[in-house]
This record gives structure tokens, sequence and C-alpha cells, in this order.
């Protein structure tokens, strides 16, 4: 008998198209941004800093792994800046997996329920361009995205 795969419940797809708000960068809940060595070098290349200062000034250790601080009080990404009374991402372009995959996140995608409720933060989730069940999947999946040879988001932005 053939072991059949179970289907995801958003196996028709789900719609996103990011507002640019900054709300999946910002508290008030304490997270943490994970990034690995690749994307370190290249945030401190965006920055015109080295890496020993950005480790210093920006990262932190968690057990074995590295994480974007964030502000003490409001929580939010320490790249996460005011600019012409927008809130905008100072590393945008070479942000970290983690951000680049937003709202595609496994716990985000366990249930409709804690989908709706990243709905409640982010305004871009349920509106916008409809995601395949594939797209989603290749989206959630890709980690190294520094390896392609571009530096421009799998995701749709807002304009």
């Amino acid at each position: 008998m053939a072991v059949t795969e179970r289907m995801p419940w958003y196996v028709a797809g789900l719609c996103f198209k990011c507002q640019g708000c900054g709300a999946c960068c910002s508290g008030p809940a304490e997270g943490y941004i994970w990034v690995t060595r690749p994307e370190v070098e290249l945030i401190a290349d965006c920055l015109e800093i080295s890496v020993s200062r950005l480790r210093r000034q920006y990262l932190k250790r968690v057990g074995l792994r590295t994480t974007i601080i964030e502000h003490e009080y409001t929580k939010d990404c320490v790249f996460l800046r005011k600019i012409d009374d927008q809130r905008q991402c100072i590393i945008y372009p070479v942000r970290p997996s983690q951000c680049r995959t937003w709202p595609f996140w496994a716990d985000n995608l366990k249930n409709a329920s804690n989908w709706n409720k990243a709905a409640r933060k982010c305004p871009g989730i349920n509106r916008g361009r409809l995601y395949t069940r594939e797209q989603i999947e290749q989206i959630k999946n890709k980690k190294k995205w520094w390896q392609d040879g571009k530096q421009q988001p799998d995701i749709e932005e807002s304009s």
C-alpha cells in the first residue's frame, strides 16, 4: 500500500501583499531574528562596517546561534528605522532569510488559526497576490537566498 502525502490546510494557496508597515519587524513581544554567517557578512558590507563591529553593536549569541538585537523597550529590530515618516529596514536588500520568508513561517502555516492570528498583526496577510501551495513551500524552505547570485526578494513587495 502506497503512503499518501497529507496536503497542508493551505492547499488552495494563501494571499499576501506586503504593506511596508514594519509590523513584522516590531514588538511588543521579544523574539529572535536569526542570521547565518554569510548573512552577517552581507549585512556588514551593506552597513559598510566590519563584521566584528556588526557583531559587537547589533548581534548577540543565543546558544550556538546568532540573532539581531532588538530595541530594549519596543522590541523592534534595531535595523527598523523611521525614514521620511515611514518605518523602513535599513538592511532590506540583504535582510536575513527569516525576514524574507515572512509570513510563510512554519508556525504561521501550522493551521488556519495560526495564520489568522498572524494576520491580526500583519495587514498584508489575506490580501493581494495569491501564492500557490508550491510557491509557499518554495519560499518557506529557501534558506540560502544569497546563493542565487541575486538579492531580490521572493515575496512581492509593496510599491
